[in-house]
């Protein structure tokens, strides 16, 4: 039954059968929180022999000839730098290592450069009055919040399928010299799954920001999260910046917590030695040296690059079934109903689910009563502000499905789900979506309009 050509008595008998279905889905207790992009059991357990690495009778002495249980080398050990500069593909010399969240680093970046000037001959940002900061949209909940937590006007920028509209960008931050930075997730972006085109990179790479002191926070957290056999691939931000002679711009970050253990694995940045000069005198303040420990645990359990690659194996092993369980429900409930877009995702955690405009806090809510807790409707915009209110929690996804909208109908709802804990709900998730959706939209108002295009 295709929602959008029912007439309002057979869209009202649709609505009163799958409101009977959802209050039977809510007698089974269910009790699931996909509110963020938990790894699950089975993901947590590949990594447990990494524990036993280090014991009582292990060498503790890396490369630097340091006693990695003493204080000292604040940038990290030698080794555990070398395997974030192969991850991000930099130099060693350009990565410091930090505790076990990269979201830690980028507050602390942020931080550093309110009080202390990125560029000689800048202000601080804190000096900067109506200072502002650009936002891809749909974006990450926690990049936007620690901008808004110092006081940022954040812009929103629209996403493409290559990318952040740079067209909009470039002409922004030539004209505005307040405008100080853009948060980026370049590869399976939080909550799409959209990899940067190469062309969006290199006009990362080659942009003329008025302010001297613009950076760009480059947050590779999914670099080599991918779960098909056709990876998607992401030009090299940095060489690209240093090809066009904007080395500074670039503020790279990444961690291994969706790789070995979210609340005890390694973060890691890597900037340009100008850069790194700033953030480590202000680092020399705040910390003698983090845990080198975990980081020689890391280091030897995997021991290079090609070893964290090896083990992201297992994770796709145990992922891509759970993605397919996810996309095979949504063919096969939501294709019929018209009523459904989602994206394809080559890799990330979640699927991005595009319903009808205007039902997002509803399908939270739903959701949530039926005892499954998605991200607050509206959280992937700045300051929780989604003027449609059209996106439901975060996750992200690569390719866009290949089902078409009509003409003349669009679905800018998105619910997003985490596929490592969508696949436990079965059809559950999809119910929900449908009886909250347009049939009862539409049988509410009698006549269903489509949404008008933007």
């Amino acid at each position: 039954m295709n929602y959008m050509t029912c007439t309002a008595q057979e869209l009202e008998q649709e609505y009163q059968r799958l409101r009977k279905q959802y209050e039977d889905e809510k007698g089974k207790g269910l009790s699931l929180n996909m509110a963020r992009g938990k790894p699950g059991k089975a993901q947590l357990d590949l990594s447990l022999d990494m524990l036993d690495v280090l014991n009582s009778g292990s060498a503790f002495t890396g490369a630097d000839q340091m006693d990695c249980r003493n204080y000292g080398i604040l940038e990290g050990i030698e080794e555990c730098r070398k395997l974030f500069g192969d991850i991000l593909g930099v130099d060693y010399r350009n990565v410091m290592v930090g505790g076990s969240s990269s979201l830690n680093m980028m507050f602390d970046t942020i931080s550093c450069m309110m009080t202390k000037p990125i560029v000689e001959g800048c202000k601080p940002w804190i000096e900067v009055e109506n200072r502002k900061f650009l936002c891809p949209v749909p974006g990450y909940d926690r990049h936007f919040g620690i901008t808004g937590y110092y006081g940022f006007e954040m812009i929103p920028v629209p996403m493409s399928e290559d990318g952040p509209d740079m067209d909009l960008i470039e002409k922004l931050v030539s004209e505005d010299d307040s405008i100080k930075g853009i948060w980026c997730v370049p590869k399976y972006s939080n909550p799409q799954g959209i990899t940067y085109s190469d062309e969006t990179v290199r006009r990362f790479a080659n942009l003329k920001p008025a302010a001297k002191d613009f950076r760009i926070m480059w947050d590779n957290a999914y670099c080599v999260h991918d779960v098909t056999d056709t990876p998607d691939e992401l030009l090299n931000i940095y060489d690209a910046c240093v090809e066009a002679g904007n080395e500074d711009l670039p503020i790279l970050f990444t961690s291994t917590s969706k790789i070995t253990f979210p609340g005890a694995g390694v973060a890691a940045m890597a900037a340009s030695p100008n850069n790194m000069k700033v953030f480590k005198a202000r680092y020399q303040y705040q910390v003698i040296s983090y845990d080198k420990l975990n980081m020689l645990r890391h280091v030897r359990y995997f021991g290079n690059y090609e070893g964290v690659l090896k083990h992201m194996q297992k994770h796709k092993a145990v992922l891509a079934p759970k993605f397919a369980i996810v996309l095979d429900t949504l063919e096969k409930e939501l294709v019929p109903a018209g009523i459904g877009q989602w994206t394809n995702p080559n890799g990330g955690y979640f699927v991005s689910i595009d319903v009808c405009e205007g039902t997002a806090k509803r399908v939270v809510q739903l959701c949530k009563e039926a005892g499954l807790v998605l991200t607050g409707a509206g959280a992937t915009y700045p300051n929780g502000n989604d003027p449609k209110d059209s996106n439901g929690a975060d996750g992200s996804g690569r390719n866009l499905s290949q089902r078409q909208r009509p003409q003349g109908q669009q679905y800018p709802h998105r619910a997003v789900l985490p596929a490592e804990r969508r696949a436990a709900n079965g059809d559950g998730s999809v119910l929900y979506l449908r009886q909250a959706g347009c049939v009862r939209k539409a049988a509410e108002s009698v006549t269903f309009r489509p949404a008008a295009k933007s």
